[in-house]
């Protein structure tokens, strides 16, 4: 059985009705959940009761001048797209990409011709992700007929989105073969958000993540798989990810609340954290966090 989870917070006194802020828009690995062509126990009762968990994809959302962005546009960009602009009342302003996976990219076919028709918005990729889509079909085809304008990035240089409001992005080591991976770290006036969908092992990163959780506000971390033998007719080692249960490990000679600062998602199908039950409240009773579309965290 799956239950809804409803979640409310309780934020600090300073954030206030104008204040920019995060919000998670989906959860799930590029697949979804459920996902094509699984019929087990993880995905059975999905498919019979029309529940679903969408794409990983979170939303930077400035109330102060109606805007916001989306970092990834997935399988789920049409209701992504309308929750961000019609529930959070925006304009769409951009969207950054973290890397060319099928679940992180391939959702902006809708800014096309065929669909929305759009002009000129503006979809921030690095170099190797720029060129991938100015050299791939159907891809170009949104770049020559103007619906998208690619804003170069480099590593570790800032954007400034409004005042107060500033976006980082950092290369990450993972299966890279079409375009580098970044992540995220989405600075607010008073608070800093960290999203890291993908990575391989920790150990591959030429930064300390025990270190980098302690000098950030919220960390949204790759949870793609729970243990090792969740896939038994796959090589996991082909998918490198860190295992939840190894995030956890490394991670928990920090005091409480760093470790209530992280929030795993990105969730295969098959990973049992992905739903109530024993996994979520093995994470949770370790003081660490398991992430539900609707969350928000102000910047």
């Amino acid at each position: 059985m799956r239950f809804l989870f409803i979640i409310l917070f309780s934020v600090s006194f300073w954030f206030s009705a104008d204040s920019p802020y995060v919000v998670i828009l989906g959860i799930a690995q590029d697949g979804g959940s459920p996902q094509s062509g699984c019929e087990k126990l993880c995905c059975k009762d999905l498919w019979e009761n029309g529940e679903k968990e969408k794409v990983s994809c979170i939303g930077i959302v400035d109330p102060r001048s109606g805007k916001s962005w989306l970092i990834d546009a997935t399988l789920d960009f049409p209701e992504q797209y309308r929750i961000i602009t019609k529930e959070h009342h925006t304009e769409l302003a951009g969207i950054f990409l973290t890397h060319a996976h099928m679940g992180h990219y391939t959702g902006l076919l809708h800014l096309g011709h065929e669909v929305m028709g759009v002009k000129d918005v503006p979809v921030f990729a690095m170099p190797r992700m720029k060129e991938f889509l100015e050299t791939n079909g159907p891809w170009d085809q949104l770049v020559s007929m103007n619906n998208i304008k690619i804003q170069p990035m480099k590593n570790d240089k800032e954007i400034r989105l409004a005042d107060g409001l500033f976006i980082e992005p950092f290369l990450v080591p993972h299966r890279d073969e079409y375009s580098e991976t970044v992540g995220y770290k989405i600075m607010g006036t008073k608070r800093s958000v960290l999203f890291i969908p993908d990575i391989d092992k920790w150990a591959k990163w030429d930064q300390e993540i025990f270190e980098v959780v302690q000098h950030i506000d919220i960390a949204l971390l790759d949870g793609t798989f729970y243990s090792q033998g969740e896939l038994p007719n796959r090589d996991m080692s082909e998918i490198p990810h860190p295992f939840i249960v190894e995030s956890m490990d490394k991670l928990y000679n920090l005091n409480s609340p760093n470790r209530n600062k992280v929030h795993f998602i990105h969730f295969n199908h098959s990973n049992p954290a992905i739903r109530a039950g024993a996994a979520a409240n093995q994470i949770r009773s370790n003081r660490f966090n398991v992430a539900q579309e609707g969350m928000i965290f102000p910047l």
